[in-house]
């Protein structure tokens, strides 16, 4: 029985990051934890969190990808991941100080963000629910 392989696209908002062909194994990171992916595993869908994204492809030495909150999709022989920023071409232990550094810091920016975007949005709707119109003009 011939050997199995899978195809690993990684897409960003922009562009294909990278496509890998005759894919072995995949190991990705969720908010539950790491779970891998063989080529013969029941389709999925999962939800990733920031972390780093290992993959195995045929006559190659293990390949580590650092990537941002995103979707994993599983259809097949073929897997999709798709997130919203992505590295590699560094050693493991870069790529791991990147996700904390670049990554973690981005949703703490996001999340001051909303909250200055709350704050706000609730202002704005207070002067509106204030502002009573004349009701004697015609």
């Amino acid at each position: 029985m011939p050997q199995a392989y899978m195809t690993l696209k990684v897409l960003l908002p922009y562009k294909v990051f990278a496509e890998v062909l005759q894919v072995k194994r995949i190991v990705a990171m969720t908010h539950q934890g790491a779970f891998g992916i063989l080529p013969n595993r029941l389709d999925c869908v999962a939800a990733l969190s920031a972390g780093i994204l290992v993959f195995e492809a045929e006559g190659a030495e293990e390949t580590y990808l650092a990537v941002d909150e995103g979707v994993l999709v599983k259809t097949g022989l073929d897997v999709r991941v798709s997130v919203r920023n992505a590295m590699s071409g560094m050693g493991l232990d870069a790529l791991r100080a990147a996700v904390e550094k670049e990554f973690m810091q981005l949703d703490e920016q996001e999340r001051s963000l909303r909250s200055v975007l709350t704050k706000m949005e609730s202002g704005f709707i207070q002067r509106l629910v204030a502002f009573k119109p004349d009701t004697n003009v015609l």
